[in-house]
């Protein structure tokens, strides 16, 4: 969230520059991810005022203005503004002046009319893209003051990322109070004067779902002004923290939220149908929102209804039909606190992000309902006026149960490592809390009702620890036991693995593990998928049954940014379901696409094959040990084309896929060029034999070159199994180096060339034991693979 550097001097008026200030903050564990100065650079603007205003003689849109910078001057200035009058306060950019966009102002003639300067408006000067119009200053301003001082434009905005687990500072005053306590070492508290009741009524509220919504407060303000705009510095804050100034009544609710970190809601009293009920919502309910969407609710959502049907989505939006308008002179105000199990993920579902659903996500006050109305009423009639009735709260606060937790002296030096003074930890556990009492073994508070994630004593020694400063604990060399970690030779490291990658040419990516349903389904139509509950968004929902959707969504990406050639490989975990349960499996996976080799002068172009990507796979298999166990066998998988895909196999056991992507997904995806992929799992591809000596012989090897004709079908693996059976442990060696079809080999034939490398390791072979071998070798293949000898 965003926040100001000078509306945090509000509550601590003494903090640092705004650098330091975004160091302390995120030393204390509130990260600020960004400083942003409030308006951007501009000089010689200054309050001035319209004294008259009259047309233009020469131009219907234009007007002639006589304007003061300083009560004594008179300046003719030129203006096209529709709501330039005389008696108004503006911001006069003088002769000289510097503007953003580099302009700069010079005397200048506008249809024949001399203009002394010019009336700026808010995007003129860089505080807001409207442009309707010149900017109205209020009339309390000086004459001739510097516009930058005026408006207090010299400020910092802190984009400020707290974690999940701390919504009490999803607030400028939760940031003061734990700046406060981090800084100063005392409690801070936020102090607003209530206001009186001016008028009996009270609007009808029932819950009816007390535990969702424990704290329900409301108060119906009635004669609002109508027609007023929000003060200038209401507007100027809301849009430093990045909200849009919109009516005095949306913008009072906005602006308590960022103060107090309590979600608002008005509502136009007169639209309401009745009394308002918060309830669930029912199965298949509509509702208009303030986006002017509709959405259809589930059981599980908590609305706020009137006799006519739901008026707002509890904790997310309002809805349409009773919003605020030009013309509402009746608002009823709530200020509720929902649970968090209650709105959890509900806001995501629809594809909406609000800020009322963050901070209920992460847990807000439930005793600052009442203070946040307070606040609103206070701010609203000092801007539009009203009488406001008298406060109704429904429910009870769940902070009224204390929580307290203990904290021993003795956990705290074990934990940390270091000893903290007791006076030292007394006050620290006093700026936690105003109620800290001290017993024989340490410390117990009673947890502040804002601090959800105080629970345990970890949790005291964790606050003790960030509020003292980590940087403050002093180091100690480490004195435990050091176990050496365990090397295993029984399977290929992950990094061995991703290093003959690397070799190969392949580079590294990490995808997510959940991936879009819809990329999923294409691929993988037939294979359940685990479902998440909450996924961060429509395209995150299920997680992946394969680490091929990751890739490909890669390899489109990259093949949309002219990335022609790709070499892609992950090494992570799917998730597959068997049954009712979930399996999770160690996987390597890659996509290859483009040419074999990078564009050269010395060879031609080549695009990559089947052949290409089983040698690569040749090669981290090899690191096993055991590539000989390895087959690759033709088979059909619904995402792979016929043909040219294979399973791969490691002796009766199945360990993964290799083949070119369908045509058919190759045209859903786009994809201008056709990818390869592959997938094995760890486990059961990659294990390893463990390394055994072995004699190398000094005795020279003998080859012998066989031409055999084959079936089409008969695959090298199965050559290779019978001659290695046939040769009785005299084969060093086998390679095909020549396969041919055409005339001389009959049609379903083919003839494939063997080069058999013989030795033995005590004695040099005769040519009788070479004889002999390949005799065996041919009656095997003859009787196994109804193999013949080629002829020609």
């Amino acid at each position: 969230m965003k926040i100001t550097h000078h509306w945090l001097r509000n509550y601590v008026p003494n903090c640092a520059s705004a650098g330091d200030l975004a160091a302390q903050l995120t030393l204390a564990g509130l990260e600020v991810e960004a400083l942003e100065p409030a308006a951007p650079p501009f000089s010689g603007v200054v309050v001035g005022e319209v004294l008259s205003c009259g047309p233009h003689p020469n131009a219907e849109r234009l007007s002639v203005c006589s304007v003061t910078s300083d009560g004594t001057d008179r300046l003719q200035i030129v203006c096209g503004a529709p709501n330039v009058r005389a008696g108004l306060k503006v911001a006069v950019a003088m002769l000289g002046a510097r503007l953003p966009g580099e302009l700069t102002i010079k005397r200048a003639k506008l249809r024949g009319l001399e203009s002394q300067g010019m009336l700026c408006s808010v995007r003129e000067l860089g505080l807001g893209h409207e442009h309707d119009g010149i900017l109205e200053l209020p009339d309390d301003l000086a004459l001739g003051r510097d516009l930058r001082a005026a408006l207090d434009l010299d400020d910092t905005v802190l984009e400020v990322n707290a974690t999940p687990n701390r919504g009490d500072c999803m607030s400028v005053f939760g940031i003061a109070r734990d700046h406060v306590a981090a800084r100063q070492r005392r409690y801070l508290q936020y102090a607003c004067e209530p206001v009186d009741a001016r008028r009996p009524r009270i609007f009808p509220v029932t819950v009816q779902a007390p535990a969702a919504c424990p704290v329900f407060a409301g108060r119906l303000i009635q004669g609002i002004r109508t027609g007023v705009q929000s003060p200038l510095w209401l507007r100027e804050r809301l849009r430093r923290v990045g909200i849009g100034s919109i009516s005095p009544v949306v913008d009072v609710t906005n602006y308590v939220m960022i103060e107090l970190g309590q979600p608002m809601h008005a509502y136009d009293a007169a639209r309401l149908a009745g009394a308002i009920a918060v309830r669930p919502a029912a199965e298949g309910e509509k509702i208009i929102l303030l986006d002017d969407k509709e959405y259809v609710l589930a059981g599980d959502f908590l609305v706020i209804a009137d006799a006519a049907g739901p008026v707002g989505l509890a904790g997310i939006m309002g809805g349409r039909r009773t919003a605020i308008a030009a013309g509402t002179t009746e608002v009823f105000l709530e200020a509720a606190h929902f649970t968090p199990q209650a709105l959890a993920g509900r806001a995501r579902r629809l594809g909406l992000f609000t800020d009322a659903a963050q901070r209920f996500e992460r847990g807000v006050d439930p005793e600052l309902p009442a203070l946040a109305i307070e606040r609103a009423t206070r701010l609203l009639i000092d801007i539009v006026g009203g009488e406001p009735g008298p406060i109704d709260i429904r429910g009870g606060s769940p902070g009224a149960e204390d929580r307290r937790v203990s904290l021993r002296r003795s956990r705290l030096a074990r934990l940390l490592g270091s000893q903290v003074p007791d006076g030292e930890v007394r006050e620290l556990l006093g700026a936690l809390s105003p109620r800290v009492e001290e017993y024989a073994e340490g410390w117990t508070i009673l947890v502040p009702t804002h601090r959800f994630d105080m629970a345990i004593e970890a949790d005291l020694v964790e606050e003790v620890a960030r509020l003292r400063g980590f940087d403050s604990i002093a180091e100690i060399p480490a004195t435990g036991q050091q176990i050496a970690g365990v090397a295993s030779e029984e399977r290929v490291s992950q990094e061995r693995l991703l290093h003959a990658l690397i070799d190969r040419g392949y580079r590294e990516v990490i995808t997510y593990s959940f991936v879009d349903p819809g990329l999923q389904r294409l691929v993988f139509a037939d294979t359940p998928a685990l479902k998440l509950a909450n996924p961060l968004s429509a395209e995150l929902a299920e997680m992946r049954v394969s680490l091929w959707p990751g890739l490909l969504g890669t390899c489109r990406e990259n093949l949309r940014r002219q990335q022609s050639r790709m070499r892609l490989c992950e090494i992570g975990r799917k998730f597959l379901l068997e049954g009712q349960d979930l399996c999770e499996v160690d996987t390597v996976a890659g996509i290859v696409t483009g040419s074999r080799s990078p564009e050269q002068w010395d060879s031609p172009r080549g695009e990559v094959d089947f052949y290409d990507l089983k040698a690569d796979l040749d090669g981290i298999l090899a690191l096993t040990g055991d590539a000989a166990s390895v087959s690759y066998r033709a088979e059909h998988l619904e995402c792979l084309r016929p043909g040219r895909c294979a399973r791969l196999w490691r002796q009766d056991r199945p360990i993964g896929w290799l083949g070119e992507l369908h045509p058919r997904l190759v045209k859903l995806l786009e994809l201008p060029s056709t990818p390869w992929l592959f997938e094995i799992e760890l486990e059961s591809g990659l294990s390893s034999n463990i390394i055994n000596y072995k004699k190398i012989s000094k005795f020279p090897s003998v080859r012998r070159d066989l031409a055999l004709v084959v079936d089409e079908d008969v695959t090298f693996a199965q050559l290779r199994e019978n001659v290695t059976v046939a040769a009785a442990g005299l084969l060093s060696d086998i390679v095909a180096f020549d396969v041919y079809r055409g005339p001389g080999i009959d049609s379903g034939r083919k003839s494939i060339a063997l080069g058999l490398i013989l030795q033995d390791s005590s004695r040099t072979l005769t040519e009788v034991d070479v004889d002999t071998v390949v005799t065996s070798v041919v009656e095997r293949l003859r009787d196994v693979c109804s193999a013949t000898i080629r002829d020609q």
